[in-house]
């Protein structure tokens, strides 16, 4: 039997691979997820989002309502309208995808279900560190094979 060289990688590859490919629908930025940051290859920098159509995994979401491209900070506001009864969410940059701007739509790499279960928005608490900690580990841990809240 032949011995493996302990300094040798063996085995499949990392799912998780530098500049986005990773084992969720459209990869992690650079192989780990940052809440606060749009991905490298979504093609949103420069670009007002507000009024696109959101788009989660399963279907429409609602519209932009207000896009913040602030370093390490940035989010979007989304107006869902009737979908669940006229509430706007807080959705932050990592989760979207990619955007398609001859569409003027905006796609997440989360479903309606996540979305709907994330932590409630709070217009007076945006910018507040722990609210921003609590929604940024909801979408971190929706990555997660174990649904959010579960004992780990």
């Amino acid at each position: 039997m032949e011995r493996l060289d302990p300094r040798t990688t063996h085995g499949t590859p990392d799912p998780l691979v530098p500049g986005g490919g990773g084992a969720v629908p459209g990869g992690t930025p650079g192989g780990t997820f940052d809440p606060w940051r749009y991905r490298d290859d979504a093609r949103v920098t420069g670009v007002d989002l507000v009024d696109y159509k959101v788009e989660a995994q399963d279907g429409g979401i609602g519209k932009v309502d207000r896009s913040s491209h602030e370093v390490s900070s940035s989010y979007l506001v989304v107006d869902t309208g009737p979908w669940i009864f006229g509430k706007k969410v807080m959705i932050p940059a990592g989760t979207v995808n990619h955007v398609d701007h001859d569409e003027r739509k905006v796609y997440v790499d989360r479903s309606k279900d996540q979305i709907k279960a994330a932590p409630e928005f709070d217009e007076t608490a945006d910018t507040d560190p722990a609210y921003r900690d609590k929604l940024g580990g909801y979408y971190n841990d929706t990555y997660s094979a174990i649904p959010p809240g579960t004992a780990r």
